[in-house]
């Protein structure tokens, strides 16, 4: 009989360690705890005679206990199965971490069997055990299992295998929880690295924040490492010499040179002698050899602004220095390597330019590798006041004066304008008006006429005293709620108004005082 019982007690033991050892390798077959559970709960039902098996976890934003996984249930009986903490056996169990056995539910009635499942059954044939899901000393949910009532259960060797089993759970949620964690804490430095990516090619020498201009930027940013030739498209004005600027100084080649050739200011007769150098006495005039500007570009990048305007003869010569990397100097023979990359610009239509045989079509491939588009000023208008400020501190400084602001009517016709010269008009709007200014502010009159409103003139349909005077009052009462940054009341103080008589004037001219709050 003891030799018997010595057998049964090994064959226990090594069904038990079978079924740990399949329960740890299939939480080990998924980071998402709901693909595992399922499996798991199936292998303590084969090997256990479990006729239910349920993992609840708690929640604690809702502090409820809820089915997250069940074998045996259905999806509505899962659904039912919801607890407080203290509610029910369940509930006692994440109340108080302790486990708990019920050897027949029938004759507990802490036992809710909220679920129906056990109706077909006699409860008087069912046991419970509950044990508790522990990360260190917090309680995150319970492991519980049904099984039919015998004399004999063993229900403390019951008790301690599922102590186990719910102790590989927690790890298995540890695990998964600093998994994700870790996943989170690398998107946010992802993210956090990118942004500074995008601070670091957000060149100093361009000014703007508008989406347009990021666009621009992250176009910068990819190209700048590279080798690739750029061909820089817009209006004239809108910087397009910055842009390249900022891909050479932000590129391997920063320490090299960065050569400049206007291809449109440039005779023809002149410009290949520019562009490639000239030996002596090779033409009237050819005193001495002279390097082009290619020969000094040598290791660096040239910058070819307005290549559309280039001659035919030109063209074919620069198609052969992106092909072959190579040319001669004018009157020479000597074949001459050249190392340097090449970003072209042009405000001209390419493409028109090359249907109309105005512009070599092989030339606008090699040219067009990369392309670069920026933005006329009158499609990013959230920079107007960047650039204002801007402009205005420089001509401050080089005119020595101190201009403070730009007032809200002068900021409103800025805005209002569509700029069909860009950022260069923009520019010199502003150096007019700081000269002009004598009272340390920029106002509506210093601007151009063509930036003139007949309401920010004076100058409206009827031009009487009235209309000027109303055009005044809008002008103290904008100037005043900037000032306050929207508070009516102070306004009202600074213009000697009593607040009824502030809301009166601010409601006839159609003025919104949030506007300015958070302005400086």
């Amino acid at each position: 009989m003891a030799q018997n019982g010595g057998q049964l007690q090994v064959r226990r033991e090594l069904e038990e360690l079978s079924l740990l050892y399949e329960i740890s390798r299939t939480l080990d077959n998924s980071l998402d705890l709901r693909d595992v559970v399922g499996p798991v709960l199936k292998a303590m039902a084969d090997r256990m005679g479990m006729l239910n098996g349920t993992l609840t976890l708690l929640n604690r934003e809702k502090d409820e206990i809820i089915i997250e996984t069940a074998y045996g249930l259905s999806a509505s009986q899962q659904k039912r199965g919801r607890y407080k903490p203290g509610e029910g056996v369940t509930g006692m169990v994440v109340k108080t971490g302790e486990p708990a056995v019920v050897p027949r539910i029938s004759k507990e009635p802490l036992f809710l069997n909220r679920t129906g499942a056990r109706k077909r059954l006699r409860k008087s044939e069912i046991s419970f055990i509950c044990v508790p899901i522990k990360l260190g000393t917090e309680v995150i949910g319970t492991l519980s299992a049904d099984r039919l009532f015998k004399d004999d259960i063993a229900f403390e060797e019951d008790v301690r295998l599922l102590s186990i089993i719910t102790s590989m759970i927690a790890q298995a949620v540890q695990l998964r929880r600093a998994a994700q964690e870790e996943r989170e804490r690398l998107l946010a430095e992802n993210v956090r690295l990118q942004e500074e990516l995008k601070d670091r090619f957000r060149p100093a020498n361009i000014i703007g924040k508008s989406n347009a201009m990021q666009k621009v930027y992250d176009l910068i940013a990819i190209v700048c490492r590279s080798g690739a030739t750029v061909l820089i498209r817009g209006e004239s004005g809108v910087g397009k010499e910055l842009v390249a600027q900022s891909i050479h100084y932000n590129s391997p080649r920063a320490g090299k040179p960065f050569i400049k050739v206007n291809c449109a200011s440039l005779p023809e007769s002149v410009i290949e002698s520019e562009l490639f150098g000239h030996e002596k006495g090779s033409f009237t005039g050819a005193i001495a050899q002279r390097k082009g500007r290619f020969e000094l570009a040598h290791g660096g990048t040239i910058f070819l602004d307005e290549v559309g305007d280039l001659s035919h003869a030109t063209q074919i010569k620069l198609l052969r220095v992106l092909q072959e990397r190579e040319f001669e100097r004018v009157g020479g023979t000597e074949t001459i390597k050249t190392d340097v990359r090449i970003i072209a610009a042009t405000n001209r239509d390419l493409e028109v330019l090359t249907a109309e045989k105005g512009f070599r079509q092989d030339l606008y491939y090699r040219l067009n590798v990369f392309p670069v588009f920026v933005p006329p000023l009158r499609e990013r208008k959230t920079d107007i006041p960047l650039l204002a400020d801007f402009f205005v501190e420089r001509y401050s400084e080089a005119n020595h004066k101190s201009i403070r602001r730009i007032s809200t009517p002068a900021i409103d016709m800025l805005m209002a304008y569509h700029w069909p010269g860009n950022v260069r008009e923009l520019e010199n709007c502003i150096e007019r008006a700081v000269l002009l200014s004598n009272d340390d502010v920029i106002h509506g009159h210093h601007l151009p006429p063509t930036l003139q409103t007949a309401e920010a003139s004076g100058t409206g349909l009827a031009g009487t005293l009235d209309a000027t005077l109303d055009n005044v009052e809008r002008e103290m009462l904008l100037e005043s709620l900037k000032s306050a940054r929207g508070n009516k009341a102070k306004a009202a103080r600074a213009l000697g108004l009593t607040e009824r008589i502030m809301g009166l004037r601010v409601r006839k001219h159609g003025i919104d005082p949030r506007r300015f709050r958070g302005r400086a």
